[in-house]
């Protein structure tokens, strides 16, 4: 196998990657061609959302191309399709060592322990003997245990982010039987899930995208516990005992009539995916509704909850 590299202006860069995709390539990553220079410019945004700007000034350009895929043919086809003429540019290839990329990257992802009581664990690792005595180790009593079968996938929610951490935490030191939870802009469904597995009683996951909405219904039928799942628009009039928001703060700031308004008389707000210097503004645009304050920090992330009057 083979990588088919480039070089390639900032306004030019998606068209290129687009075109590279049509053509057959296996897959398109664009690096930074100033990584390590005095031209380095970085590119950041808040975490969960597109920066602004989509590309560097100059732009390294990797595809990966299929054995029977030729260079040449594949920059024609690029040029055709409105990607840029760049046969008679500087570029090359270069060979890709074979690899075990599923076992690469299966072993990026491993169990990890949250809290007490709370362990993820890709399917991968369903059957480790080792981490039947990890959890022995770190907890005597394991009968205990909430254990969520979760790979990672297309939607956020693995288990490894501060934020998610912090939510998992907050719902395994609060959760009560039989609480009524709403987790909005679930992702991959696990806050959902580990409140469903702690013992809540019905609980909904909501998010603006359909794949997440697929990949929390898929998780929860894989971890054996009921969560309905769905967009925002399907979700039926009523309030409940917890609702959580593991999101950005903008969106949170936009929201925050509608999610105060989905939260009982006496019920918990949890929000989170807030950097530190963020809270103040949330807890502020929190305030004509309910009082919210910092419940633990991670990193530079920060987790709020509030309970609204009874």
């Amino acid at each position: 196998m083979r990588e088919l590299v480039l070089i390639c202006p900032e306004q030019e860069a998606e068209a290129l990657s687009d075109a590279l995709l049509m053509a057959g390539v296996l897959s398109v990553s664009v690096e930074d061609a100033d990584e390590d220079t005095d031209s380095e410019v970085p590119l950041y945004g808040e975490p969960g959302l597109e920066p602004k700007v989509q590309a560097w000034r100059n732009n390294r350009v990797v595809a990966l191309l299929p054995n029977d895929l030729n260079p040449v043919e594949t920059l024609e086809q690029v040029r055709d399709l409105g990607g840029g003429n760049y046969l008679g540019t500087q570029w090359i290839t270069r060979d890709v060592p074979d690899q075990d990329w599923v076992g690469l990257t299966q072993g990026q992802f491993g169990p990890m322990q949250i809290a007490q009581r709370i362990w993820i664990v890709p399917s991968w690792h369903r059957d480790d003997p080792n981490l039947s005595s990890a959890i022995i180790t770190t907890r005597k009593d394991s009968s205990d245990i909430v254990r969520i079968e979760l790979d990672p996938g297309l939607a956020f929610g693995t288990g490894s982010h501060p934020t998610t951490h912090l939510c998992l935490e907050w719902l395994e030191a609060n959760i009560n039987t039989g609480q009524t939870v709403l987790d909005y802009g679930c992702g991959s469904g696990i806050l959902a899930i580990a409140a469903r597995m702690l013992g809540a009683g019905r609980t909904d996951a909501v998010d603006i995208d359909e794949q997440a909405v697929e990949s929390t219904r898929y998780n929860a039928l894989n971890n054996n516990v009921d969560v309905t799942a769905m967009l925002p628009g399907d979700l039926p009039d009523g309030r409940y005992d917890v609702v959580v928001a593991n999101i950005l703060s903008g969106p949170l700031k936009i929201m925050a009539s509608m999610l105060t308004d989905r939260v009982g008389a006496g019920g918990h707000l949890v929000l989170s995916g807030i950097l530190d210097w963020q809270a103040q503004e949330l807890i502020d645009a929190y305030a004509p509704w309910i009082d919210l304050r910092v419940w633990k920090t991670r990193d530079v992330w920060v987790c709020l909850h509030g309970r609204k009057a009874g």
